[in-house]
């Protein structure tokens, strides 16, 4: 009498997920609605992101693939159509293409609705935003400001990043082309640093323990309160290939993120 059937290892593999896609990749992949190679680049990205324990201190990231608003709007670590999962909203227009979202620098921002004042630990944080445009400029890349206090990242003619009082940014004046992967990050109130595909370009040790702001982060331009203008503005016209807001990270861990998402552009061809 047969009691059972042998079980094959090939489908024990498959049930355990041994050597198939990462579950949260894929949760990503079906709700963005991508395929093929963009779909392959994901998973390696999920994966290289968790071995080098960078997955964990991403509240929100935007890989920016798909060639449309709607595929493009998902936040990869929790792919869900809602603000509390902070899912991008795109307002004022830009263009949507294989090599990723471009504001377009007149009034085209997207909104994270993740709030810098209450999602982010003031001593602990960091947004990051891949450029695939060289042009610097008077515009700023993503975050927020309050008048007083400020969370944003911006790639100029001096490169800065602020996290806190707004007169303590990270700035340099080397800048010559905005082109990579910058990440600005504060690991406490006097160790503030930014990078360029995961080397260090400036450091700020000023003590500084004021309050993120208490709106939500754009992406694409700053959003501002108590300031006139008001809203949106300094409109980005770098192309985004790639951005993410979460916990601060050492310099090892920017070197892994830069050379994450640098493989996750070099598979879709669209590396700088």
């Amino acid at each position: 009498m047969i009691i059972g059937k042998a079980i094959s290892p090939f489908a024990i593999k498959r049930r355990n997920g041994g050597g198939g896609t990462d579950a949260d990749a894929q949760a990503f992949i079906t709700a963005s609605g991508i395929s093929g190679t963009e779909a392959t680049a994901i998973n390696t990205l999920v994966v290289n992101l968790k071995s080098a324990n960078i997955w964990t201190k991403i509240k929100a990231a935007y890989p920016m693939v798909g060639s449309s608003a709607t595929s493009m709007k998902w936040n990869l670590k929790s792919p869900i159509d809602s603000n509390a999962a902070y899912r991008l909203v795109f307002s004022g227009g830009g263009t949507f293409s294989s090599n990723g979202y471009q504001p377009g620098g007149v009034n085209g921002f997207a909104n994270t609705f993740l709030n810098s004042g209450v999602d982010l630990t003031n001593t602990s944080n960091h947004i990051s935003y891949y450029s695939r445009t060289a042009t610097v400029g008077v515009v700023c890349e993503m975050g927020t400001y309050d008048g007083l206090s400020s969370s944003f990242f911006q790639v100029r003619t001096a490169g800065n990043y602020i996290s806190g009082n707004a007169t303590n940014a990270i700035s340099f004046t080397t800048t010559g082309s905005a082109l990579g992967f910058w990440l600005g990050t504060k690991r406490s109130n006097t160790d503030r640093e930014i990078y360029r595909n995961g080397v260090s370009e400036a450091t700020n040790t000023t003590s500084d323990s004021l309050a993120l702001p208490n709106i939500l982060i754009y992406l694409g331009a700053r959003n501002s309160v108590n300031y006139i203008p008001s809203g949106a503005q300094l409109f980005s016209n770098k192309q985004c290939a790639f951005a993410s807001i979460g916990d601060g990270l050492t310099d090892a861990e920017a070197l892994a993120f830069y050379n994450a998402v640098q493989t996750f552009n070099t598979t879709l061809g669209r590396q700088v």
